[in-house]
């Protein structure tokens, strides 16, 4: 009776320690960010254990069937894997101070066709306008435009669907980004500015640099006109090339995951709800532009190693 009792007690122990465990992690959800749908069959990929992903398309991406059918196939492919989807909107032109800048009904009338389409295959988050201001969006030199979309966006996701969610403003940490969302808020009526409770944060910069400043401004930013604020990286992570600024060195992007992940946790208190490492894929050393967490090839860098260990610390 004794050794039955004994084991009881450790069958009962045993179950409650991944119980245990789950309740220990840090309560900010990461996912990834990635444009191509050969992930998802990637071992690496599935013992990451990730549930969210994040895709942005093109605001007029209705009226591009090439375009529809790539962003279903990506949607279909998550849905099946169970993954909750950030879908964003952005520009059709990333050329730098070339985008045409939409009116708010063409916005109105192809993100609305781009909102029931993509509704219906499952996804539930809509993101305005992704780094509304970076000089490659045609929202960058118009942050009244960008809270009138926002407007538009609010109306036609939470209208039909209450429960799903809306990124208000997506920007990019980089200088001036304060004085835009003063004026995006202020374009914004008091019923609207409580309705914009989430807002996307691009942090390479304080990621990649080792520094606080602009997260820190974003956040404090949209908390003057907003207290219940709540904030998603939607782009962030470690970058492997940029230019001349930063060298192909895949060392130096994968200690910056564990800044990444330092940054998260300081702002946690602050209202950081998630993180959208980007990206899976990465493009090579000859790109202009790398912060994959594998080769274009598919294998694991350090970078993939780093976030792996982190991973098991936080919730997806």
């Amino acid at each position: 009776m004794r050794r039955r009792a004994v084991l009881l007690v450790l069958a009962v122990c045993a179950a409650l320690v991944p119980a245990t465990a789950a309740q220990a992690r840090i309560p900010i959800r990461v996912g990834i960010g990635d444009q191509s749908t050969t992930m998802f069959d990637q071992p690496a990929f599935q013992r990451a254990r990730f549930e969210r992903v994040r895709f942005f398309v093109p605001w007029n991406i209705m009226d591009n069937p090439g375009q529809v059918t790539a962003a279903t196939q990506f949607v279909q492919r998550a849905r099946a894997a169970r993954f909750s989807i950030l879908l964003h909107v952005s520009t059709d032109n990333y050329t730098i101070r070339k985008a045409k800048l939409p009116s708010v009904a063409a916005y109105t009338s192809k993100v609305g066709r781009l909102v029931r389409y993509f509704r219906g295959l499952g996804v539930r988050e809509f993101g305005t306008w992704n780094e509304a201001n970076h000089a490659s969006q045609p929202t960058y030199r118009s942050p009244t435009r960008a809270a009138s979309f926002f407007r538009a966006m609010y109306r036609m996701v939470k209208g039909p669907c209450p429960s799903c969610g809306v990124v208000a403003l997506d920007v990019l940490d980089q200088t001036g980004v304060e004085r835009y969302m003063r004026t995006f808020y202020r374009h914004l009526s008091p019923t609207f500015r409580r309705r914009a409770t989430i807002v996307g944060i691009h942090n390479y910069g304080d990621v990649n640099r080792r520094r606080t400043t602009f997260t820190r401004s974003i956040i404090r930013q949209a908390h003057h006109y907003n207290s219940r604020t709540r904030f998603w990286f939607t782009e962030t992570g470690g970058i492997v090339k940029f230019g001349r600024s930063f060298p192909c060195n895949t060392t130096r992007a994968a200690n910056r995951i564990d800044t990444m992940f330092s940054l998260a946790r300081r702002f946690r208190t602050s209202g950081v709800q998630r993180m959208y490492v980007y990206n899976w894929t990465g493009a090579g050393c000859a790109a202009r532009f790398d912060a994959g967490l594998t080769t274009p090839a598919g294998t694991p860098r350090a970078a993939y190693t780093t976030l792996r260990r982190q991973l098991v610390n936080y919730e997806r």
